[in-house]
């Protein structure tokens, strides 16, 4: 059966395409309101592709631009899985760089590979299409789909996603599955699918230390006086050891170790941590000892000061004991590492060197878990399956040094875990002007959906 669903992909690929430029003709551009009919009309032609494929499908506003929701029951058994992807797009500017009208795609080749060049090729309509097409394909084979699929298709993504937590508060009962499918990823190359199993989370932190009760004159008040950016500077400094690790009490509880296999499949990427720093013209790896840099990118935490203030910084020199200095502190969270705790444990922590005549105050620039798919689920089990079928090779099973906010949204406000399995490459000129999709990521991608669909519905 799968065999003859991927030959009707196959067949119908100058279809798909149609469809998908079809798509990337309409200037969905969510951040700018003289966009907002464009935006409308990616909708409803959204849900006029779903409602043809046999979905209960419709358009839903918000305060904002409208989602669209679709719904197949066909499937008699197996998991409910929630698709994701958003029909918005990043404006074009600057126009002059384009090598050609941004929504007006094409294909071009390049050094023998085609792509498909158009604003949204990427990011993210290519990739949302690439499960329409699957579930067409599976539906022109055996009339249905081998598990039962919601769609959320959200149109506010590129400019800060504000009615994406109401609209998924208000509609729990409906959107809550077994399982996220988020597409808005990447490939670890052209030739080597990847599956993100793990996004830090973020704890942001600014701290002020306050002396004197007005800035004072160095020479009449300096070896007398408490100094704040000294203070601020001796605390920054003892918030790691001398190994690289965070010395903030209890800060790596709630973090656990990568499992041995996932480490052997990243021992398969070929990763060049030398090359990876040379690119900012660095040469030394300085987080934790005893740790690869893929570690300490995507399954270590992190503290980093981002910013420190205080004092004169004008030009020319001013010869002053700054009444107070401030520093912004981020801390990237990894596995079950509680936001608020990090933020009370810091606070502690500086709150405990803090010397006589001084003071501190906080502020909070916000804090969200990090977010891990289980090692072990049959999730990703199945999607590991159908990659390795459809590439020939395993999948990377990668992290992200940043985070998804719609991965932490499902998670928080539907309880789900999200499957990240994407299509795009590094290159892909994603936010910028001659964006681009390979003809092999949409083609694949359509595949390697199919795979997913037939393995996780058993």
């Amino acid at each position: 059966m799968l065999d003859r669903v991927l030959q009707q992909i196959d067949d119908d690929l100058p279809a798909s395409l149609d469809r998908l430029f079809t798509l990337l003709r309409i200037e969905s551009i969510s951040t700018d309101p003289a966009y907002r009919d464009k935006v409308a009309a990616a909708a409803d032609w959204l849900a006029e592709e779903l409602t043809g494929l046999g979905f209960d499908a419709s358009v839903r506003p918000t305060t904002g631009h409208p989602m669209v929701v679709a719904h197949d029951a066909t499937a008699t058994a197996g998991p409910h899985l929630l698709f994701y992807g958003h029909y918005d797009v990043q404006p074009v500017d600057p126009l002059s760089e384009w090598a050609t009208p941004p929504f007006d795609p094409r294909i071009e080749t390049v050094d023998g590979a085609k792509r498909i060049v158009a604003r949204g090729a990427s990011d993210d309509k290519g990739q949302l299409m690439t499960f329409l097409e699957a579930c067409r394909a599976w539906k022109a084979v055996t009339g249905k789909l081998p598990a039962k699929v919601s769609i959320l298709f959200e149109g506010e993504e590129e400019s800060g996603s504000p009615s994406l937590v109401p609209f998924l508060r208000a509609n729990v009962d409906e959107l809550r599955a077994d399982v996220a499918l988020v597409c808005d990823t990447g490939m670890w190359s052209r030739e080597r699918g990847a599956i993100t199993i793990m996004l830090r989370g973020l704890v942001g932190e600014e701290v002020t230390i306050s002396a004197a009760d007005r800035d004072l004159h160095s020479g009449m008040f300096g070896g007398a006086a408490r100094n704040p950016l000294h203070v601020l500077s001796d605390i920054l400094a003892r918030l790691h050891d001398a190994d690289g690790r965070v010395t903030v009490p209890n800060f790596y509880d709630g973090v656990a170790e990568v499992p041995d296999d996932v480490k052997a499949i990243w021992d398969t990427l070929g990763f060049d941590a030398d090359a990876f720093l040379d690119t900012v013209g660095l040469t030394t790896p300085a987080g934790e000892a005893g740790r690869t840099v893929l570690e300490q990118i995507w399954s270590r935490p992190t503290c980093e000061v981002n910013g420190i203030i205080g004092g004169y910084t004008g030009e020319g020199f001013k010869t002053v004991i700054p009444a107070k200095a401030s520093a912004k502190v981020s801390f990237r969270l990894v596995g079950d590492q509680d936001p608020e705790k990090v933020r009370e444990n810091f606070r502690a922590f500086v709150t405990g060197l803090l010397p006589p005549d001084c003071r501190v105050s906080f502020a909070s620039h916000g804090g969200s878990g990090a977010t891990r798919l289980p090692f072990d689920g049959p999730f990703l089990a199945g999607a590991r399956a159908a990659l390795t079928d459809e590439w020939g090779i395993e999948p990377a099973l990668v992290g992200g040094g940043g985070s998804i906010p719609v991965v932490g949204d499902f998670k928080r406000e539907l309880g789900m875990d999200s499957l990240m399995v994407g299509f795009g490459l590094d290159d892909d000129r994603i936010h910028s002007p001659n964006e681009k999709y390979e003809l092999s990521s949409f083609h694949g991608g359509i595949r390697s959906w199919a795979r997913i669909l037939g393995q996780l519905g058993g």
